[in-house]
């Protein structure tokens, strides 16, 4: 009886509301007069119903059409801006994705890069006009027959090269590294030893002088660098050691010739020879190619020659260069006749060896041949082939008086002769 009573009086408990049904039913909302606010978004766009002054927060679990509202803002703006900065900046397609590392050159290397762009601004271009007459409208006609390479001397506008680059010109143009040309004129120049001296009128800021070294202490392994300026174009560099210093024939033998195997491009002659210092050392000249490329054995004449002949080229207009005025035989000829030394062939009576009394090879009545005086020193140095010859007298004054030793016959003598400058040449 007792547990009938307890499960009569027994009431279930009123069941809570929970959060998930928080909209109240359609009928409800209305017959509600004061349904009238919209929707709001709080600051953290969650949407809030608001109903007789209430707010019922939703819970973006359940509608997930809200939550997307914020991703989908951001990733558009974002999209958009990105876009927005592509279209406005000017960038390379080749450098928008490719991210290079700067290269380091080595010490070297730099040592180079800095030798060229230190020494570029002295080297010229040099174009060697002729005069021609047209075979068939009889115009007279300039036509480049030539170019090469140069370098500036001085601010005072002169320029050196070889003479084989300006032989035979009618008219001489000078272009510097900074494409301005200029016309020429020749100041003089030594066909014996390949040099010729050019003056311009150029303003003094464009004109770079080269610094000017010595080829007296050079050593066989040494750096060179030759730098040119062929067709006009732009500069080259090769880079070499020195093989060799020996002599050279262009018409009179060139003493201690640079030989290199820094390559002679075409165009090139003319140019300077550098050390690793940047000072010159010697004019580029010739090359010696069995295959007919660049590569070889290039010739240099030293810079100690150049230097002597440029100042006499400057303050005379010529090269004032002794001689003794005598024709010598090959030095092979001599050789084979079992004689060390040189032998005189001819002597002429106005020559200051035929003054002297030097005697000349010549034939009998019978045609037998008489040798003239071979000559063994010259103010003792001894002298065994041309070369040595020409050496002394390179080193000698117009105007002085040396001592000639000669084997004449079976007997020395000793004949003193006063040098003569060579005659101008035409």
């Amino acid at each position: 009886m007792a547990s009938a009573l307890a499960l009569l009086a027994y009431t279930p408990p009123t069941k809570k509301p929970t959060n998930n049904n928080i909209f109240p039913s359609r009928s409800k909302l209305l017959k509600n007069p004061n349904f009238s606010k919209p929707i709001t978004f709080s600051s953290s766009f969650l949407p809030i119903l608001q109903i007789n002054k209430k707010k019922f927060p939703i819970k973006t679990t359940n509608y997930p059409f809200f939550s997307s509202i914020p991703d989908s803002v951001f990733v558009f703006f974002t999209s958009l801006a990105l876009s927005f900065s592509l279209f406005i900046t000017d960038i390379d397609s080749a450098l928008a994705f490719v991210v290079t590392t700067p290269r380091r050159l080595q010490e070297d290397e730099l040592a180079t890069v800095r030798l060229f762009k230190e020494n570029t601004p002295s080297v010229v271009y040099i174009t060697n006009l002729a005069i021609r007459q047209d075979a068939f409208t009889l115009d007279v006609l300039e036509v480049p027959q030539g170019s090469g390479s140069g370098f500036v001397w001085d601010k005072d506008g002169h320029i050196v090269t070889n003479y084989h680059v300006i032989r035979g010109a009618s008219e001489l143009s000078v272009t510097l590294s900074d494409q301005s040309t200029y016309k020429a004129k020749v100041v003089g120049f030594d066909q014996d030893k390949d040099v010729a001296l050019l003056r311009i009128e150029a303003p003094k800021d464009k004109l770079k002088p080269i610094p000017v070294g010595v080829s007296a202490n050079l050593l066989v392994g040494q750096k060179v660098y030759a730098i040119g300026n062929p067709f006009g174009l732009d500069h080259t560099l090769t880079t070499g050691v020195i093989r060799e210093i020996s002599s050279a024939a262009t018409g009179r033998p060139i003493q201690d010739v640079i030989q290199t195997d820094a390559a002679i491009n075409p165009g090139n002659s003319g140019g300077p020879l550098l050390d690793s210092s940047g000072s010159l050392i010697g004019i580029n000249t010739a090359i010696y190619s069995p295959s007919g490329a660049s590569s070889g054995v290039g010739f240099s004449i030293p810079v100690d020659t150049v230097s002597g002949i440029v100042d006499q080229l400057v303050k005379f207009g010529k090269v004032t260069r002794p001689i003794l005025g005598i024709k010598f035989a090959p030095d092979q000829s001599v050789e084979q006749l079992g004689l060390s030394g040189v032998l005189v062939l001819d002597a002429p009576a106005d020559s200051p060896a035929g003054k002297a009394g030097l005697q000349s090879t010549k034939r009998d009545p019978y045609g037998r041949l008489i040798l003239g005086d071979i000559i063994t020193s010259v103010n003792g140095k001894k002298v065994t082939t041309g070369s040595d010859l020409y050496r002394i007298l390179d080193q000698c004054k117009v105007g002085d008086k040396v001592i000639v030793e000669v084997l004449r016959g079976d007997h020395k003598e000793k004949i003193p002769v006063l040098l003569e400058p060579k005659p101008d040449e035409t």
